[in-house]
């Protein structure tokens, strides 16, 4: 059993993974099935010829006696009686592994070879009937006998029935050695040609393995550098990698295109959606005249201008970060300050309270501080947003292993561990009730972006009922 899980992690190792779907285990079957066929085909034929080469001789020895020792009997009739004649006759052409015997249909045999009045022998041979005309190969108590019988008649004068019988056993054996050898040598060798053909194919696909692994790292902000270069592949291999590096370089191309048109949509779109933002704003200020429903009307209108140009923003920040033209003016900043900073501004627009826990020791980072700014309030708003109210959100900070570790939690209603994969996703919202707000789901993208652009990383870890908790991490400066 061992031995077997071995040989199992060997294949394994060798990248002969048993995934029946996969061209390389199709191809290997179908080659080795045919090979064992052919193999299996040529080894049959080969025993069936040698078979007939072997027993070819005998039968024609058979044949030429049983058609001269009618001949016989009558030449030995002119000097002796026609039952010594015939027993002259078997005694002449009798040998030691060739006997003949005359038996009538009554079953008395008139005369037979010596070797048959051996017990043994004459037991086995001398009771059987219905022995066909054309020799056939018997197998009696583990011998094989070449046998046939023929009508004897001399001068008109029925005799009986001619019996003549030959011991082939040592041939047979000998042939049936031969035959287990090459049944052996068959399947071992179909056994090699069939991990020879398993070894063959999986270096011939390697370049398509090596395809897929390059496809498994293109994204969307890197397709320009996208590009499949084989060497020694095979013709259509290397066609396939041409293909796809065009197919490549048309999506690029449709990509950036896609990019730089919402750029300028958002760019363009920005500016005069301020300006109305700015009037209604003026217009409530100022509108002393204005009836209560039209108050309502210019402060929805005012509040949906302001939404739109925030996610104009983000668009515009999101195409920056995807043509690589945001820029981050990274550089040493004391992180304690600057959440107790931020801690402030939230309380301006926020009565939920929030909790900060700040180790003794002044920790540094080095990071973008308004960048690094947007991202904590993104977090902090969201946790305001989504937290039960009364229940404060928390900041905590930790360094640990040259690293610090920032802990934004609230105390909501969680989000599904199904769905926490997709959190950063663009557009994302995890459900439209707890979106209370009228989010664009551009928020969380956003955050990542910036982020991973300053070198960190971001998580979530929630709770069904018990609340979230985004973790930011930056190596830390000492």
């Amino acid at each position: 059993m061992k031995l077997r899980v071995n040989w199992f992690k060997n294949l394994t190792k060798f990248g002969c993974k048993l995934d029946s779907s996969s061209l390389r285990v199709r191809l290997t079957v179908g080659m080795a099935f045919f090979s064992a066929i052919g193999l299996g085909s040529l080894a049959v034929w080969t025993g069936m010829r040698m078979q007939q080469i072997l027993v070819v001789t005998h039968k024609e020895n058979i044949k030429y006696i049983a058609e001269r020792f009618p001949q016989d009997v009558k030449i030995y009739t002119e000097m002796a009686t026609l039952s010594v004649a015939t027993q002259k006759a078997i005694d002449n052409l009798a040998t030691e592994d060739k006997l003949l015997w005359v038996k009538t249909n009554s079953g008395k045999v008139t005369a037979l070879a010596a070797a048959l009045e051996k017990e043994a022998i004459g037991s086995t041979l001398l009771p059987l009937n219905n022995v066909p005309p054309i020799p056939q190969i018997r197998d009696l108590n583990g011998s094989y006998w070449l046998m046939c019988a023929t009508p004897l008649e001399v001068d008109n004068v029925y005799l009986g029935n001619l019996f003549i019988a030959q011991d082939i056993t040592k041939d047979q054996v000998m042939f049936l050695n031969l035959m287990r050898s090459l049944s052996i040598a068959t399947f071992i060798v179909i056994g090699v040609m069939t991990f020879a053909i398993a070894y063959y194919i999986n270096h011939l696909i390697k370049p398509l393995k090596r395809i897929s692994q390059l496809t498994e790292k293109v994204s969307a902000d890197k397709l320009s550098e996208a590009h499949i270069h084989l060497e020694n592949a095979p013709s259509e291999v290397r066609e396939l990698a041409d293909t796809f590096d065009e197919m490549i370089v048309r999506l690029s191309e449709a990509w950036e295109h896609q990019r730089q048109l919402l750029s300028n949509v958002s760019h363009e779109l920005r500016t005069p959606l301020t300006i109305i933002s700015g009037y209604l704003q003026s217009t409530l200020r100022r509108g002393q005249n204005l009836t209560e429903m039209q108050r309502e009307a210019l402060s929805t209108a005012s509040s949906e201008a302001d939404r739109t140009v925030q996610l104009l923003q983000d668009l515009l920040d999101l195409a920056r970060a995807d043509s690589g033209r945001m820029h981050f003016q990274l550089e040493p900043i004391i992180l304690n300050d600057l959440l107790k900073e931020l801690v402030e501004m939230t309380k301006q627009y926020s009565e939920r309270q929030i909790q900060i826990e700040l180790p003794n020791q002044l920790i540094q980072i080095k990071a973008d501080a308004n960048r690094l700014k947007q991202v904590l309030l993104n977090l902090i708003d969201n946790a305001v947003k989504y937290s039960d109210e009364g229940k404060p959100v928390t900041i905590k900070i930790e360094q640990e292993q040259h690293q610090t570790i920032i802990h934004v939690s609230d105390r909501g209603m969680g989000i599904p561990l199904q769905q926490q994969g997709r959190i950063f996703e663009r557009f994302y919202r995890v459900d439209e009730a707890r979106n209370r707000s009228g989010g664009t789901g551009l928020g969380l993208s956003i955050v990542k972006t910036l982020v991973e652009g300053m070198g960190g990383s971001i998580s979530v870890r929630s709770q069904m009922g018990k609340g979230t908790t985004f973790t930011v991490i930056f190596p830390s400066l000492f």
